[in-house]
């Protein structure tokens, strides 16, 4: 049984309140807002829980920047090379890992997928 924390609580409410996928110090500064004296280290603590306990996905840009996610179900990702920016790609993953089942010869029990390239934003910015 976990032992509730309420400033745990505070991480995970100020991560599900964002459809952004937020760094630690943007959670941070979220959570200061309701425990104004919150230090960063107890966010990233709190943060590490959540996530191996999987209640939130942490999601690894690449460039040494973890992101955070409170959609914890199947879905991909987009990490932009130009702002930075994490956002979802909606993709049918049932197909995805049937077809990484029958190429492996294993059971797929959950997958991790990121795409990196410019996001659609800086696409029109580019255009402009």
């Amino acid at each position: 049984m976990k032992k509730y924390s309420h400033q745990r609580e505070a991480v995970r409410e100020a991560l599900m309140s964002v459809k952004s996928h937020p760094t630690a110090s943007e959670i941070y500064d979220m959570v200061r807002e309701k425990i104004p004296n919150i230090s960063l280290g107890t966010v990233y603590r709190n943060l590490s829980v959540l996530a191996d306990e999987g209640e939130i996905l942490r999601i690894s840009t690449g460039e040494g920047t973890e992101r955070f996610d409170a959609t914890t179900g199947a879905h991909s990702h987009l990490v932009c090379s130009r702002c930075g920016r994490v956002s979802d790609v909606d993709l049918p993953t049932g197909e995805l890992e049937r077809a990484a089942e029958r190429a492996s010869g294993a059971r797929i029990e959950r997958h991790s997928l990121i795409f990196y390239g410019v996001c659609a934003e800086c696409v029109k910015k580019g255009a402009s």
